[in-house]
């Protein structure tokens, strides 16, 4: 039985939870048992903001993610915090153009993508969140064309539709850093 336990970690308004609720529902629709738990401070925009995600092939006991696989940090005080609990052998996936410093740890993989550049230069000025999922769907080999098509009719409501194909190119962006 496969399971992997992400926890992504940033500030308020910069996607951490509706990245975590895209991979919660991509994981849906292929099958998988799923947990999304997301926590943020009172302030909202600028305050902190995590969100654990679980994606197995058998039950979730618990949504709490107190050593993930994968950790995504798009900024410096969520790298400072949670770099520790990372599994060995894990990945930690963190946001260079607003985390400076590289990983302590010599006992994970670390990927650094300049998302946040990345996406002002490209046109998706709020899609850092996204571009980073890309990156972590490429080195998982969970990139597949149906499951993310299929997770981002489900988060992005009617409303925005017109944002599924610049979700899609952002996620696209990611995957070929």
């Amino acid at each position: 039985m496969k399971t992997t336990q992400f926890l992504f970690s940033g500030f308020g308004g910069q996607g951490i939870l509706f990245a975590g609720k895209f991979l919660a529902y991509k994981g849906l629709i292929e099958g998988k048992q799923v947990s999304w738990l997301p926590s943020y401070g009172p302030e909202m925009r600028g305050g902190t903001a995590s969100c654990s995600v679980i994606v197995s092939d058998g039950a979730v006991g618990s949504p709490i993610v107190s050593k993930p696989d994968v950790l995504v940090a798009m900024n410096l005080p969520s790298l400072d915090r949670f770099e520790s609990s990372v599994v060995p052998g894990g990945m930690i996936f963190a946001d260079s153009t607003l985390i400076e410093r590289r990983t302590a740890r010599d006992d994970v993989k670390a990927f650094y993508v300049p998302a946040t550049k990345l996406a002002s230069d490209n046109g998706y000025p709020t899609l850092a969140n996204m571009i980073l999922l890309g990156k972590i769907l490429a080195e998982l080999g969970e990139f597949s064309g149906e499951g993310v098509e299929a997770a981002l009719a489900k988060v992005i409501s009617a409303k925005h539709a017109d944002m599924k194909e610049v979700n899609l190119n952002a996620l696209r962006l990611g995957a070929a850093q």
